[in-house]
Formats: C-alpha cells, sequence, structure tokens
C-alpha cells in the first residue's frame, strides 16, 4: 500500500510495535553496554565517556581537542569537561599549540600512558561479560559502523535540502 500524498510505501501495523524498533533496540543496548562498562572502568578511575578519551590518546598523543573531538564524533564544547576531569585526575595535559592561541593540544601524562595496560583487560573482560566472542564483537562493530555511516549520510543530504 502506498500514502496517497507522498507515494511512499506503507508499512504494516507491527512495523509500530515498539519491540520492532530499531531506534528503541539501539538505545536499550547502548545503555545497557554502557552500564556494563561502569564496575569495569570505576577501579580504573574511569567514566565510560572518560574511558573513549583515553582510547583516542592511547592511539596518538597529543591531538587537539577538535581532533579528540572529531575522533569521538562529539562536540567540542562537550570535550571541556570530559578533558578538565582527566586533567585533574593527572592523566592528561592541555596546552595551548605555539602559534595558535586557540588550539589546545591534549597529551598523556605518565599516569595515562600507564594506565594503558590495565586497559588493555577492557576488552576481553567486556565480551565475557556480555557473553560475546570477539568474532560476534567485531560484526556487531562492523553493523554499527555501517549504520553510523548510513545515518551521517541521511543527516547531510537532510542538510543539503534546507
Amino acid at each position: 500500500m502506498t500514502d496517497p500524498d507522498s507515494g511512499a510505501a506503507l508499512g504494516s501495523d507491527d512495523d509500530l510495535l515498539l519491540e520492532r524498533q530499531l531506534c528503541f533496540a539501539l538505545a536499550v543496548a547502548s545503555r545497557s553496554v554502557i552500564a556494563s562498562y561502569r564496575p569495569v572502568l570505576e577501579p580504573m578511575g574511569l567514566t565510560h565517556p572518560q574511558y573513549l578519551v583515553m582510547l583516542a590518546l592511547w592511539e596518538r598523543s597529543p591531538r587537539t581537542v577538535r581532533d579528540v573531538s572529531d575522533a569521538l564524533l562529539l562536540e567540542p564544547a562537550t570535550m571541556t569537561p570530559l578533558l578538565k576531569r582527566l586533567e585533574e585526575a593527572g592523566l592528561v595535559t592541555r596546552t595551548r599549540q605555539p602559534g595558535n592561541e586557540r588550539a589546545l593540544d591534549v597529551s598523556l601524562t605518565a599516569a595515562g600512558r600507564a594506565l594503558r595496560e590495565k586497559a588493555l583487560a577492557v576488552p576481553v573482560t567486556m565480551m565475557a561479560r556480555l557473553g560475546i566472542t570477539r568474532a560476534e564483537a567485531d560484526e556487531l562493530h562492523r553493523s554499527m559502523m555501517k549504520l553510523i555511516a548510513a545515518a551521517h549520510a541521511s543527516r547531510e543530504a537532510d542538510g543539503a535540502r534546507t
């Protein structure tokens, strides 16, 4: 059946069941998985968002705030409180770039670099907590990255129409 106004295909009543909604499943999965990280990250003194920042910095340090925010797909303004808490914990430093007072470099401290050793256990611990294999985790990751790319492309297309 098609919508007489738009010509778009209409779904069935089952398509509106909460249990069939991708957005619902993703939201609940996200909250549930992130909550599962809490007891694993607490002994390291990290929240989940702080862990993501540290992952970006363990890949490459120093990085600009903009570079970290781009890597995490977050607004730079969102980074400020995260970085401030990580700096207060002695894990990172923030310094102005020479010749560019607007750009901040974020660098790992010795304590931040040392924390990486403890973090090496997090992925394996989380797979065990979630009852998934590395192959299953990799497949979920590929699917989520494909979904993220499609959502970004959709938003960009929407922006081009406005």
